[in-house]
Order: structure tokens, then sequence, then C-alpha cells
């Protein structure tokens, strides 16, 4: 059994195809259904926060050693880390 999610019914509807019988049943989703949803777009939204936050850090980081390569500074190892290959 296949079950879909409608977009245009702000995904309230699913719509099940048993495709041995080919019948096709479109019902509500229950709360269950609603929670595990919702769960699922939080935990997203908060993963992908933290993804993009590491990337604004990591490119900072090379940044500020590019900046201190040119400048002739020190750089600390986790810069220097930043530029090796």
């Amino acid at each position: 059994m296949v079950s879909r999610t409608h977009r245009e019914n702000k995904m309230t509807k699913v719509i099940e195809v048993n495709c041995e019988t080919g019948v096709v049943t479109e019902r509500d989703l229950t709360a269950e259904e609603i929670a595990q949803r919702e769960a699922d777009a939080t935990a997203h939204a908060a993963a992908e926060a933290e993804r993009t936050a590491a990337a604004e850090a990591l490119a900072a980081l090379k940044t500020s050693a590019k900046a201190k390569l040119v400048a002739g500074t020190p750089l600390t190892e986790e810069e220097a880390a930043t530029l090796v290959i």
C-alpha cells in the first residue's frame, strides 16, 4: 500500500492505493500522523539551522585564516586545519 499526502489540502488528506487491487482510498490524517508530521518538520528545521550555522562558522574561519595569511600573522590550529587539503 502506498500513501501520498495532498499538498493542495494543506497536507490533511492521504491517498492510499492498494497496488494489488487498484483500490484508491482518500482519508483524513489521524491525530498521530499530524503530530508525527509536525515533529518531523520541527526536527528538519532544527537540523537545517544547525547545518547552516556550521557552514557559516566554517566560512568565517576560512576568511579569518586567509586574512591572517595575507597579513603574515600566525594561524590558530583550527584555522590551519581549514586550509589543509
